[in-house]
């Protein structure tokens, strides 16, 4: 099984790069995920309903574009199912079952396309809070750490 991580955005602060980056160089080499950006689509000043939908659909196609058929899609939605740490620590060993690649959406600062979401086989909503866009990677990759020493039965989990 192989992650990925499909995020809409830009280049990112040193400090998402280096918290996210802290936290996957812990991982086994199974276990690392994959870091896809996704370009941004073009917003205007005025970021009408209009704008942002286009924008958002752009962002959907790009990943949609990045899929192969057989991949386990989960659509980051904030509508989506909330796991706790125990739950994403069953999926990751489910996931492993699969025998499939797995990747996991990530939207834009207007969230994901709706043909992104009915892609997804799985919606996962890591809040009901509104995150910083930047801040879902590192949480992201902090919870998939802390899962896999759940299974690995490492102390970090407490």
């Amino acid at each position: 099984m192989k992650i990925r991580i499909l995020a809409a955005g830009g280049k990112m602060p040193q400090w998402v790069q280096e918290g996210y980056g802290d936290y996957v160089k812990r991982l086994p080499r199974e276990m690392t995920p994959e870091l896809v950006d996704i370009p941004l689509g073009q917003r205007g000043q005025k970021n009408s309903p209009a704008q942002i939908d286009k924008a958002r659909q752009k962002e959907g196609r790009s990943m949609l574009a990045a899929l192969s058929a057989r991949e386990h899609v989960v659509a980051l939605e904030v509508r989506g199912k909330p796991w706790s740490t125990e739950q994403l620590a069953q999926q990751l060993r489910d996931w492993q079952m699969l025998g499939e690649n797995v990747s996991l959406l990530v939207g834009g600062p207007d969230g994901l396309a709706l043909d992104c979401v009915a892609r997804a086989q799985q919606s996962w909503s890591l809040s009901p809070l509104t995150l910083p866009h930047p801040l879902v990677r590192v949480l992201l990759a902090e919870q998939l750490y802390r899962a896999w020493t759940l299974l690995a039965g490492h102390p970090y989990h407490k």
